[in-house]
């Protein structure tokens, strides 16, 4: 059933019907929607109710709506699956869209270009190579070769294990990010400790699979989307179980924990949006200098707010989605393999 509706989402010819994918931005507001299949699936929720550790009590991430706003839904059919719908304020959107793009692909940290000879030139920056490149054809083959990079713990695709010799530091600020969200929806004592940012032009798809290779399958799975939407599949244990279908759209947060933990998921399809809530913008303010509190890079806080400056990840995300997907790789309290 999982690879059927895989297979349905990803064709081309016929395009699928997407009535029955699960629209959170129609939840309520549309009348026609209450008769749709997924309709009595969907469970609207507050941030009071999710969260055992005062939320509002937190201090708020630069970047961030405050938690009072945040629209949190849970689906009935898959225990612990949460989706936070765009908690993010466009300066938010755009740090971290321009960290994912700028900063996370350079060394330590690992891509996929590393295993490319032919990518070798552009591994070292893949970014900066990127802005240089003047020829068109070229550009777009720069572009298009960044396919996932990973940060913290860098999982091993060919062993399936993480190994303490390939490890660095994780982003302070993805991991103090991570870490409010966490404790947000009530969940104490989060580590993260490993992420692997996807990125997805259109046309590219991510086939069905469960996470399973940390050491601690009981802490959450967070997962961060930026610039064009997708649809996203979450069904079962096994490949047997018919998966759900939802749009995940540019600034909203999910989070697999619980049953879903181990659930079968993929993106079989992304989508252009004219939606564009990163481009919203107001003016950086003194209340953020909190930022350093959150251990942001202030200067990229501010620059993003420049056109000039976002110009170039405006180029880049008008048709491409970014993923950045954390985990926590070993049990509470423990600091490495033993």
């Amino acid at each position: 059933m999982f690879k059927q509706s895989f297979k349905y989402y990803k064709q081309k010819t016929p395009l699928p019907d997407l009535q029955d994918v699960i629209d959170l931005d129609s939840y309520g507001d549309n009348p026609g929607i209450a008769a749709r299949p997924w309709f009595t699936l969907v469970n609207p929720m507050s941030i009071c109710e999710l969260n055992k550790n005062k939320a509002a009590e937190l201090a708020l991430p630069v970047g961030l709506k405050p938690t009072h706003a945040w629209q949190c839904y849970t689906l009935m059919q898959h225990p612990g699956l949460i989706v936070i719908r765009n908690p993010f304020m466009a300066l938010g959107q755009r740090y971290w869209m321009s960290r994912c793009l700028r900063d996370y692909p350079q060394k330590p940290n690992i891509s996929n270009l590393d295993a490319n000879p032919a990518m070798a030139d552009f591994s070292t920056d893949w970014w900066m190579e990127l802005q240089r490149s003047t020829d068109k054809q070229a550009k777009q083959r720069i572009k298009t070769s960044m396919r996932w990079t990973t940060l913290g713990y860098h999982h091993n695709w060919d062993t399936k294990v993480y190994d303490e010799a390939m490890h660095n530091k994780f982003p302070d600020d993805l991991k103090a990010l991570c870490q409010f969200f966490s404790l947000a929806i009530g969940f104490a004592n989060y580590e993260p400790q490993a992420a692997i940012v996807n990125y997805y032009p259109i046309g590219t798809t991510l086939s069905g699979h469960t996470d399973h290779s940390e050491l601690n399958l009981k802490a959450p799975l967070f997962s961060f989307s930026f610039g064009q939407a997708a649809i996203f599949l979450i069904g079962g244990t096994t490949v047997d179980e018919k998966p759900s279908a939802l749009f995940l759209r540019s600034g909203d947060v999910l989070v697999m924990s619980e049953q879903s933990r181990l659930c079968y998921h993929a993106v079989p399809r992304i989508l252009p949006t004219d939606l564009k809530p990163w481009n919203d913008c107001l003016p950086p303010t003194k209340d953020d200098d909190k930022a350093v509190g959150h251990c942001m890079d202030t200067v990229l806080y501010s620059n993003v707010y420049d056109d000039q400056f976002w110009l170039p990840f405006e180029d880049y995300i008008t048709d491409s989605r970014i993923n950045v997907n954390v985990r926590q790789v070993l049990e509470f309290g423990k600091t490495e393999f033993k």
